[in-house]
């Protein structure tokens, strides 16, 4: 039996950072965790994949196709549906050695996850066909969660692409090490969702959107409370101990 994380999360949410942390971090305990990028349009990481996604496409090859013409976002979903028509490759790549432990870095187009498919039929190729033991770990960056508005955004999201992908999950707080003692103070009021104390900080904000959608806020709240759907985990990359857990 093999094992991996499917390692997602919006843009600059530190998903290679991440990687290259906990294979720093292996390396320390004297185990192996390989790396696989699957973001086409990645320029750099600190850390030497076992497998890229560049070497069968990349997202500039999308991009300056004159039949195709796609965008960024569009030549993104392009490349990632020609990696499942290609699923023979990443097979091949990947190997067939037991008891593997690999960390696939996605690419950081949220939408991949909140309400496409593709994502979750890659999902479903890793754990059916090629035998892995598969876990999400959503990321999102500590400084989109420092007040209460920000929060539940982040919240939604979470949930969002726990639904869509149907996996065991972990929601990661990113970059605390970034933060302020205050901005982490704050973060740390939220990990136990209690929606009275984002409610709160909605219902005094003078915004006619708070106003307005009050009862909507408060109804996403009692969701979380009700269901204790999402918690987060906060990483500090500087904290050996915080990696350890």
């Amino acid at each position: 039996m093999r094992y991996a994380q499917i390692v997602l999360g919006p843009a600059g949410s530190g998903k290679s950072t991440y990687c290259s942390t906990l294979v720093r971090h292996a390396a320390d305990s004297r185990r192996t965790i390989n790396v696989v990028n699957l973001d086409p349009a990645a320029e750099y990481f600190d850390y030497q994949p076992m497998a890229d996604i560049r070497e069968l496409i990349h997202l500039d090859d999308a991009m300056q196709d004159e039949d195709m013409k796609f965008g960024p976002n569009g030549g993104l979903v392009f490349c990632m549906e020609y990696l499942l028509e290609n699923v023979d490759w990443l097979e091949e790549q990947l190997g067939d050695v037991d008891d593997d432990y690999i960390l696939f870095d996605c690419p950081g187009q949220i939408e991949l996850y909140t309400h496409m498919t593709v994502m979750r039929q890659l999902a479903e190729i890793l754990t059916q066909r090629l035998n892995f033991r598969l876990c999400a770990v959503f990321l999102i960056d500590s400084q989109f969660m420092v007040d209460g508005p920000k929060f539940l955004s982040g919240t939604m999201s979470a949930l969002s692409v726990m639904v869509n992908l149907e996996l065991p999950h972990v929601n990661i707080i990113t970059k605390m090490d970034l933060l302020t003692k205050a901005a982490r103070n704050q973060i740390d009021s939220y990990l136990e969702p209690d929606p009275h104390v984002l409610l709160g900080e909605l219902s005094d904000s003078s915004s006619k959107w708070n106003k307005k959608y009050s009862r909507l806020s408060e109804a996403l709240g009692k969701l979380i409370e009700d269901y204790s759907l999402v918690r987060f985990c906060p990483l500090n990359i500087r904290d050996e101990e915080n990696i350890a857990d």
